[in-house]
């Protein structure tokens, strides 16, 4: 899920260098929902983690 986040977010660089303000704003916008999913599950597995 990370390496998904930090994809979209290395598009949305590269397309706001070249000028693609749209194709940018989206591809940040799905690289955050992404990193906040990531981070949710991340948060779980530790507290799974803890328990067993």
């Amino acid at each position: 899920m990370l390496s998904w986040a930090i994809t979209f977010l290395i598009i949305a660089i590269i397309a706001a260098v070249l000028g693609f303000g749209g194709i940018a704003g989206a591809a940040a916008g799905i690289a955050k929902i992404l990193f906040i999913i990531f981070l949710v599950l991340f948060i779980v597995a530790l507290i799974r983690g803890k328990r067993a």
